[in-house]
């Protein structure tokens, strides 16, 4: 496949570009300092087939020429257009990236991803991870910085270890990865510093 012809595929991005990157970023910070609430990631870009509209969105706000991106397999036809309307480097190594967008099926061991070292946790990856629903009532029991008592959060989509994977994230402090969990036009944060109590 030519250049060209990738091109040609790459829907339109952001309208606004500055005005919109402003506004998803304002959204993922308070994200991931209220862990688990969830907040409103819509744009006037048009995605990619298989890329929600949330991960879309915190893709085009926050990665640039200096942000390696992973994609799980499925979200590969997601990578022209992200490379052009970001300038992101895409790895093939998940080890490597500084992003990652996956569906939830794909996710495996957080451990596969760059978790950082303890001199610089901040050099660890954050993860996109795509899901089938987002509530805001039942489900989790979340407790930590940023949340006032606990917070209940229902995820759908995510594979049976992954409160365990999560535990063991956390036990990696101040290593590990963050996450936003992304659905729709919607997304919440969950930082390394989020426990899941039930």
């Amino acid at each position: 496949m030519s250049l060209a012809m990738d091109l040609a595929s790459v829907g339109p991005g952001l309208q606004a570009p500055e005005l919109e990157s402003q506004k998803i970023f304002r959204a993922a910070a308070e994200a991931l300092a209220h862990p688990g609430r969830i907040v409103a990631m819509q744009t006037t870009a048009s995605m990619p087939a298989g890329l929600h509209e949330a991960s879309g969105a915190l893709a085009l706000s926050l990665l640039d020429h200096d942000t390696p991106l992973w994609l799980s397999p499925r979200l590969a036809g997601a990578a022209s257009f992200l490379r052009f309307h970001t300038g992101c480097p895409l790895t093939e190594r998940a080890e490597r990236a500084a992003f990652a967008i996956l569906e939830a099926g794909a996710l495996r061991s957080l451990a596969d991803f760059d978790n950082g070292e303890d001199a610089y946790p901040e050099r660890s990856a954050t993860l996109i991870v795509q899901v089938e629903r987002l509530d805001d009532q039942g489900g989790w029991t979340l407790a930590g910085p940023g949340i006032k008592d606990r917070a209940q959060l229902r995820v759908e989509g995510l594979p049976a270890q992954f409160a365990a994977e999560w535990a063991a994230n956390a036990g990696r402090f101040p290593r590990g990865v963050d996450l936003f969990l992304s659905c729709g036009g919607r997304a919440c944060g969950l930082p390394r510093t989020t426990r899941i109590e039930a």
